[in-house]
């Protein structure tokens, strides 16, 4: 079985005012378990950021101005999601942006949808906790899944994030072998302990000293305009824009 984990970053919440996609993170799964290969970009948006929204990715127009376009790297993608299993938190958001990038370079992309099948983390935690927070936050914290690198939203990080959140929704599922055959024991059913040591360790974007320089200066001129910074301690986003 082979599964992509999928994330987006944007210039703001909604494509119909004209937002764009400024980054695409995929982590392929095999099996359940990351192959090692990823799908990894930023891109132009030829569009300016929502307020707020840089805040939330720290990417900024000038970082993107010499990155490729989407229609520069749609073939790419596709050719790597094709035929997957999509992973998605809040998947109405992402293939929304996915879809509206596509239709605007012709109707021969269709949908994402008519090449893969799409599986919703959110929609999947809801029905597991409903009445609670179920952003991608506050999974990894009621999962007890390891997110305490991410500062910022970024599509490759939240990606190999999600990763691990949905393994962690579902091993009380898939991972154990309904009709596997017990040594010693014909006929009976046995779980399976899911080994998380056989997990590959997950793709790591490195930053570069000079682009922590850069990002910390960015933070500091935000903290001068705004009196503040949104992960200095204040509350979260709405879920809707963390997800």
């Amino acid at each position: 079985m082979r599964q992509i984990i999928l994330d987006t970053e944007t210039t703001g919440l909604e494509w119909k005012k004209g937002n764009r996609v400024v980054e695409i993170g995929c982590v392929e799964y095999l099996e359940r378990r990351p192959s090692g290969n990823h799908f990894h970009r930023y891109l132009k948006p030829d569009c300016e950021f929502e307020p707020g929204a840089q805040e939330v990715t720290g990417l900024t127009l000038e970082f993107l101005a010499d990155k490729p376009t989407f229609a520069e790297v749609a073939e790419e993608f596709l050719a790597f999601i094709d035929g997957a299993e999509l992973i998605i938190h809040n998947a109405a958001f992402d293939l929304g942006f996915l879809d509206n990038e596509l239709s605007l370079l012709g109707d021969q992309y269709g949908r994402i949808t008519d090449r893969c099948s799409v599986i919703d983390t959110l929609k999947m935690a809801r029905e597991r906790f409903p009445g609670q927070r179920n952003s991608l936050d506050a999974l990894c914290k009621r999962l007890g899944v390891d997110n305490a690198h991410r500062q910022l939203h970024g599509g490759l990080l939240d990606a190999q994030i999600l990763g691990d959140v949905y393994i962690a929704l579902t091993s009380g599922q898939e991972e154990i072998g309904f009709g596997s055959v017990d040594e010693g024991r014909p006929g009976t059913a046995h779980a399976q302990v899911f080994d998380t040591s056989r997990l590959l360790p997950r793709p790591r974007v490195v930053v570069t000293a000079s682009e922590l320089e850069a990002h910390e200066a960015r933070l500091a001129k935000l903290r001068k305009k705004a009196g503040r910074a949104i992960w200095d301690g204040e509350p979260e986003m709405a879920e809707a824009a963390s997800a």
